[in-house]
């Protein structure tokens, strides 16, 4: 079973407020009540035995505290992404920095224009990654993807999404072959060699859970969520995610987990 070692985060910038949003959670982030979630949050983690490492906020770009998007972690490789979003691009410059802190040059890869891809659509599942094709990854960003994963002995396949911003908003791996799905995912034939465990509609956000070393971080608020990890056997650690959800974040947004 995969460990992790390392974690980097980025803590919110006011301009968060903002932000890229839906509008499907309405309302603006409270960002004073942000830093404190944000600061439980990386408690959270702390617990789970893994390094982390606290970018600092980035006022040019409202939505880089969702640090996941831009890159792409795994044991062999970084990969450095192509946002889909516009206003998003020019995280990947700080990001990439920060990753030659934990990779050698050689071992950095990157998505080029006109592939897009974010890394919220990306889910590993042991040596397989799966990809959603979406509004933010478009299909030479998953073929580019594809390619490089290839050069370090892993594979990919790609999945349609049909209604929810990023491939992790619906489905994502706990380890031990369990998957929490939600919504277009249930039945998706993709998936159909795990365990699946379907989350109630109205209780889809809190399909974004994350594994870290054993343990489970579940989103606050979601009772059969949380139930239905606990039932699993896995030890959970609940984090209030209320003013992230405002711009349609979850819990795997906020972190790289390598």
């Amino acid at each position: 079973m995969k460990r992790f070692t390392n974690v980097i985060v980025r803590r919110p910038c006011r301009a968060m407020t903002e932000g890229i949003t839906s509008g499907l959670y309405p309302g603006k982030p409270d960002y004073a009540l942000a830093l404190i979630q944000h600061d439980a949050y990386i408690d959270a983690l702390k617990k789970c035995q893994v390094n982390v490492t606290v970018l600092p906020a980035d006022e040019e770009f409202p939505d880089s505290c969702f640090v996941e998007d831009p890159a792409v972690l795994t044991e062999r490789c970084a990969i450095i992404t192509n946002p889909g979003a516009a206003s998003r691009k020019g995280e990947i410059l700080s990001i990439k920095e920060a990753v030659r802190n934990f990779y050698p040059e050689d071992r950095i890869e990157q998505i080029m224009s006109p592939g897009t891809l974010e890394g919220g659509d990306v889910m590993m599942c042991r040596d397989h990654f799966f990809v959603g094709r979406s509004e933010r990854t478009n299909e030479e960003g998953i073929s580019q993807f594809t390619r490089i994963l290839k050069k370090y002995g892993y594979s990919c396949s790609e999945v349609k999404l049909e209604e929810v911003l990023h491939l992790k908003t619906g489905v994502n791996y706990l380890e031990q072959n369990n998957l929490l799905v939600s919504g277009e995912f249930t039945d998706k034939e993709e998936f159909s060699s795990f365990n699946r465990y379907v989350i109630p509609e109205d209780e889809a956000y809190a399909a974004n859970c994350i594994w870290v070393n054993d343990k489970v971080i579940v989103p606050e608020g979601y009772p059969a969520v949380l139930e239905a990890v606990k039932a699993m056997g896995y030890e959970t650690i609940l984090v209030d995610t209320s003013e992230f959800r405002k711009l349609d974040g979850g819990l795997s947004c906020l972190s790289l987990r390598f």
